[in-house]
């Protein structure tokens, strides 16, 4: 299948704007669009980075869930890869794997697939000759997991180095493959040892001895490295033909990264589990290909932890960095080596970091820490003072590694500018004030007064929450503002600010029998608070959360909202039952409104200017409850409906720009009505499916743009384009 997605959309331009009209009769009307992240930097796992070993400034990063990029020297920043992936395909997200032509700077491979699950598609293997600025696919009949345990292992995909038609690639599940085409097919190598489950993590990398090929002739020495407490190294010297362990490696570990030395030893980085966590014990060793001899060069750094990341310096035999893995005590550390690992040399203790880049990094302290799931490290095979390695939320990158052989310090900053992978739970997009605020997994959440600028007090504080699972405004009083989550060092899940997100207080108690989480709504007016926290009943505040009420009426993980216009109403939606309940008394009580709605997971939204408005994205359907009506009317023109939300009024309109992520006309994607659903307009293209968009908010300020929640590409947003 060719994903060389280059398709321009033909737009007639008419002046109320660039609509374009059906060309077909069951075509959608088309809108090109500008789309770009809102740009917070990182924010997830990083779980591999690649320099090529042959071209300048050619390097790639991988993450778990949020696609490969690939580094752009020019402009300092990464280049997003996988945004040509549409919903139906979001499992391919997750990158498993990068495979390097080591004797094409062109030539690219991915291995893709998020999770193993049975609710989970398999994957594929791409291919590019342009850098993945196009890719072709070949899927897979078996799953990848580039979301689970052991995915900063690898690399599980490799090109010989010798003839780069032969690429390897190692599954979880089921056994070593391998492809004699470029990647094109791919057949099972059914003589290799380890050929089904291992322990979910399977095999782990393929290395090829440099002293074994002869150009244009496979290379005939092969390693394998599988995770297992047992045999985890198997050897071949036959191009493949035949495995067998090899003989006095170190047990009860398993293997992370390798990489062949100057003298053709093999280095590799042991941990007591596949991370990025449950470690707490691993070695580095060194294996002497021609005698059989095995060293260990362990750093003499402490116990309790592992190691993952391995780099060598081609430019000075000797030179490598390894990262340990789950160092929760002193925090994890870059060891350096200039004589084979005889002696090494922590680089955390004399680092110094920069965290403007991205100042989340502080996590609301006075500096950021060195790094955690540090499972990748590379040294720049063409600068031997540059160093990148990867952790749990950015890339950390040096210019002056060497200053270590001084004992100076070295200086860090934040390297993962243009690579945005964050995981989306809420948005909303208030009519003054900051643009848009965001409910984030992993990193609570950020104010945004320039969608272009990493905000400078980083994520929102006072309380610090992992995951921020929902956040309301007062839509006449915009600056009362709440927001309720998870986890965090707070000791409430949930806040309120009342200066419009600039500073935010923790509420004054927690509703009886909360875990958090959950959904906030604040009314109009900013006098009354709903919050329906996971597992319990709801409650509602008065008091900025000093006091909590029970809902009289309400069901238990009802998702709440506030009418936009009546500060007394508040709507709820249970979905075990498929039912709307309705308050007329600030949420002291709540009655049934509607029955026999769809049940399941939906979304409920109240419309800005309207006192009983409402949308439901109900999953295959979209439903409106207009003012007046006795009941939810399905909307027509679209289907598969996951998100609604509203935006500025189209010139010449009042109902608000209606947008909707869905399907229409053999399309998905992001939608948006100007005529409050009568007619839709697709906004997306085949660039820009993003896999997984789940929430969907316009702007009440600026008519057409539109803000978009991800599930591992951040937050993006998007504006017509101009004629």
């Amino acid at each position: 299948m060719d994903l060389r997605f280059g398709t321009i959309l033909s737009v007639v331009c008419l002046a109320s704007g660039i609509l374009a009209t059906p060309t077909k009769p069951n075509e959608v009307a088309k809108q090109r669009y500008h789309w770009q992240n809102v740009t917070i930097v990182g924010g997830g796992f990083v779980s591999g980075i690649l320099f090529h070993p042959k071209e300048k400034d050619l390097l790639y990063a991988r993450t778990d869930i949020g696609g490969a990029y690939r580094w752009n020297a020019k402009t300092k920043s990464w280049i997003p890869l996988q945004d040509w992936i549409q919903r139906k395909d979001w499992n391919l997200y997750g990158v498993e794997s990068i495979g390097l032509d080591p004797t094409d700077p062109k030539k690219l491979y991915l291995a893709l697939g998020t999770y193993t699950n049975n609710w989970a598609g398999n994957g594929a293997i791409v291919r590019s000759n342009d850098q993945g600025r196009t890719f072709k696919r070949t899927d897979v009949p078996f799953k990848l997991g580039g979301n689970h345990d052991g995915r900063s292992i690898g690399e599980r995909l490799a090109v010989d180095p010798s003839k780069n038609s032969i690429l390897y690639f190692g599954s979880r599940d089921n056994g070593l493959w391998k492809s004699t085409d470029f990647g094109a097919t791919w057949a099972k190598q059914d003589n290799f040892p380890i050929t089904g489950r291992t322990n979910g993590i399977g095999i782990c990398f393929e290395m090829f001895d440099p002293a074994s090929s002869k150009k244009g002739q496979a290379s005939r020495t092969i390693y394998v490295g599988v995770s297992s407490a047992q045999t985890n190294l198997y050897r071949s010297n036959d191009a493949g033909l035949t495995w067998s362990p090899v003989p006095g490696q170190p047990i009860g570990v398993t293997p992370h990264h390798a990489a062949f030395d100057h003298h053709g030893d093999l280095i590799l980085t042991y941990s007591n589990g596949p991370g990025p966590n449950g470690v707490s014990g691993g070695s580095v060793w060194k294996y002497n290909s021609k005698t059989g001899a095995w060293l260990d060069i362990t750093p003499n750094a402490g116990k309790g932890f592992g190691y993952a990341g391995l780099s060598l310096d081609p430019q000075h035999p000797g030179t490598m960095v390894v990262t340990t893995l789950d160092r929760w005590s002193l925090g994890d550390d870059v060891f350096r080596t200039t004589d084979g690992g005889a002696h090494w040399t922590g680089m955390k203790d004399t680092a110094k970091l920069d965290a403007s880049g991205s100042p989340f990094l502080n996590w609301g302290q006075k500096a950021p820490k060195f790094g955690w799931w540090m499972g990748t490290v590379q040294i720049n095979p063409f600068n031997s003072g540059q160093i990148l390695f990867g952790t749990g939320a950015t890339i950390w990158g040096c210019d002056d590694a060497t200053n270590v052989d001084k004992k100076l310090a070295t200086h860090w900053s934040v390297r993962a500018q243009g690579l945005e992978e964050t995981a989306t739970i809420d948005l909303v997009s208030p009519p003054v004030g900051a643009h848009l605020f965001s409910g984030l997994g992993d990193i609570g959440g950020f104010r945004h007064d320039d969608l272009n600028v990493a905000p400078k007090e980083g994520m929102m504080l006072n309380p610090l929450l992992n995951n921020t699972d929902s956040i309301d405004f007062a839509e006449l009083k915009p600056s009362v503002m709440a927001r309720v989550g998870r986890g965090g060092n707070a000791t409430r899940n949930g806040g309120y600010s009342l200066d419009g997100g600039k500073s935010w207080s923790p509420f004054g108690a927690e509703p009886k029998g909360s875990r958090g989480s959950g959904s906030i709504a604040v009314s109009c007016n900013g006098t009354a608070i709903v919050w329906s926290p996971s597992g319990t009943i709801p409650m509602v505040t008065t008091d900025f959360g000093n006091s909590w009420t029970k809902c009289e009426g309400a069901p238990r993980n009802m998702q709440v909202v506030a009418s936009r216009a009546d500060p007394r109403a508040f709507y709820g939606y249970d979905g075990m039952s498929g039912a709307i309940y309705r308050s007329e008394d600030k949420g002291l009580t709540f009655m049934l409104a509607h029955s026999s709605l769809p049940k399941g997971e939906a979304r409920l939204r109240a419309v800005p200017g309207s006192p009983a408005d409402l949308w439901l994205a109900a999953g295959k359907s979209l439903l409106h409850f207009k003012p007046g009506a006795i009941a939810f009317a399905k909307v027509t023109g679209l289907s598969d409906v996951s998100s609604v939300g509203f935006g500025k009024a189209a010139p010449g309109h009042k109902y608000p720009a209606v947008y909707a992520i869905g399907s229409a006309s053999g399309v998905e994607g992001a939608f948006r009505s100007d005529d409050a659903g009568a007619t839709w307009i697709y906004l997306s293209d085949p660039m820009h499916g993003y896999g997984t968009m789940g929430h969907i908010v316009g702007d009440p300020r600026i008519y057409g743009r539109v803000y978009i929640g991800t599930n591992g590409r951040g937050v993006v947003f998007g504006d017509p384009l101009a004629r």
